[in-house]
């Protein structure tokens, strides 16, 4: 699946209509019936049975016009329906559905004070702005639908394309409002938008509503299960799959990086070595058994074990601290030919000269900052991410990630629900663990670190840095859900085997 922008959206329509495939009133006349047939489908509760009231708010443009052909669906299944509209210079689209709908009922005119009663109704549509919204509105009526979506037993609100007040683009507000929905619909494919930033929790759940238009392989990719050929072993000796090391840091303070590492073993490196400073040689032999160990007590040291060419690829970050020791740890490793991913302290330790990071990074190396360590290394783009926006579209996660990839010179993964992989050569991609793939228990001591390690041992089993973090991301989520709550980072190591015989029973 891909996600849509706004402009992206647009052009498909444009090239459907400039070949003759539908007009702008067919199209908008199977959104809106498309809209209908959803909703009784999500809730089947709400068909007709005796009298119900719907309320329909309906903007000035496009996403007016999908609202008056929602209404006149709906009154031919036995509801009673309310319009009230924006006024504006609508196009004549919209202008031809408004005409359809008159015969049927009244048009009330909403200003920016109005609240519209409602009492008795079962169901409210946001038919404002969808997706075409590009400046601050004030409008009373989008509180009354955040109010309204998340009131119990009250009417349902279902959103049109977007809730309105919300950049499609990014998913932030456009101004200090914005409604929320208990459903969104949205028209084709679903928008970026959708699943940036806190707007899943603004668009309740997403549903997809098909209006007869042809793929045209437009968008970002929204990252799925890799493919059981790119992680499955084919036999042959352990070397084959790579050795991956992950650096680990003081006595004491090594339950981050002994999680990186077995994780990376999980993952199918053939060999994980943990490279610690000598006094720490005893705690971890303690705790581990098939990941190896070796001791280097500083950067030269560590430079003399990483001449064995054999070592192909270095994860470090996870508890090393965040002294001049850590950056000469991390100068010795981007030094060598092999790929390094870094994270946590790796990242930290430079944060008051990014630049120099920077300089030494290769674009098969990796960044895997979460929010906080993003804005120490990128100040700038974190902030255009900040707080709300003045217009539309508004800078996202997406723009931030990919202009951070073409800096640093490096794959960069911006963490969190909404996980956002950038290659330096312009490449994204997007993994969102929301809706039906939301798991709020990955939010844990060590799951980031867990991360790491599976990213390193992909790396370390040939995948580049922008397949290894696509695929390690998903499954790091997948595990998680098989683990389900009350999950500890250890566990989701522990549930990649059964998460592997699975995906090798689906390719069958």
């Amino acid at each position: 699946m891909r996600v849509l922008t706004a402009d992206e959206m647009r052009a498909i329509e444009r090239d459907a209509m400039e070949r003759g495939l539908a007009t702008g009133r067919e199209l908008m006349e199977r959104a809106g019936r498309g809209a209908v047939r959803t909703i009784g489908a999500h809730w089947p509760d709400l068909e007709p049975g005796g009298a119900r009231r719907a309320v329909v708010l309906c903007g000035p443009g496009n996403n007016g016009g999908d609202g008056f052909v929602v209404a006149r669906h709906l009154h031919a299944l036995g509801w009673r329906c309310d319009l009230y509209a924006m006024e504006g210079a609508g196009g004549a689209d919209a202008a031809a559905m408004r005409a359809a709908w008159e015969p049927l009922g009244l048009v009330h005119r909403l200003g920016p004070g109005d609240r519209p009663s409602l009492e008795g109704a079962a169901l409210i549509v946001d038919a404002l702005f969808g997706t075409g919204l590009s400046r601050p509105v004030e409008l009373a009526a989008i509180a009354l639908l955040r109010e309204a979506a998340r009131a119990d037993g009250g009417p349902r609100v279902v959103a049109l394309d977007m809730p309105s007040g919300r950049c499609a683009d990014s998913g932030r507000r456009i101004g200090p409002d914005a409604a929320e929905a208990n459903l969104t619909l949205a028209f084709h494919a679903p928008k970026r938008g959708h699943y940036l930033g806190d707007a899943p929790d603004a668009c309740g759940a997403l549903r997809v509503v098909d209006i007869g238009l042809p793929d045209a392989g437009a968008g970002l990719p929204l990252i799925d299960a890799p493919r059981w050929e790119t992680i499955s072993k084919r036999g042959g000796h352990k070397y084959r799959h790579g050795h991956a090391v992950i650096l680990g840091g003081a006595s004491g303070k090594g339950g981050a990086a002994r999680m990186a590492a077995q994780a990376a073993l999980r993952i199918g490196a053939g060999l994980v070595t943990l490279v610690v400073p000598p006094e720490a040689i005893v705690e971890n032999a303690a705790r581990l058994d098939a990941v190896m160990l070796h001791a280097a007590g500083d950067a030269h040291a560590l430079r003399g074990f990483l001449s064995d060419a054999r070592l192909n690829a270095v994860g470090l970050g996870p508890g090393l601290g965040r002294g001049a020791a850590t950056r000469a740890w991390v100068e010795a490793v981007l030094d060598g030919p092999r790929a390094a991913v870094l994270d946590a302290d790796a990242l930290t330790a430079f944060e008051d000269r990014p630049e120099a990071l920077f300089d030494l990074l290769r674009p098969g190396d990796v960044l895997t900052p979460h929010d906080g360590e993003f804005a120490r290394l990128f100040p700038d783009l974190a902030l255009e991410l900040s707080g709300e926006a003045a217009t539309g579209p508004a800078a996202s996660r997406i723009d931030a990630a990919r202009a951070a990839a073409r800096r640093a010179g490096a794959v960069i993964l911006l963490k969190g629900p909404d996980s956002i992989v950038a290659a330096p050569d312009g490449r994204a991609a997007l993994h969102a663990a929301v809706y039906g793939r939301a798991v709020p228990w990955l939010a844990t001591a060590g799951a980031g670190d867990t991360l790491t390690g599976m990213i390193t041992g992909l790396v370390a089993r040939g995948l580049g840095g922008f397949e290894a973090v696509s695929a390690a991301v998903w499954l790091h989520v997948e595990a998680a859900r098989r683990a389900g709550p009350g999950l500890i980072a250890e566990d989701i190591a522990s549930a990649l085997p059964g998460l592997f015989r699975d995906l090798a029973a689906a390719r069958q």
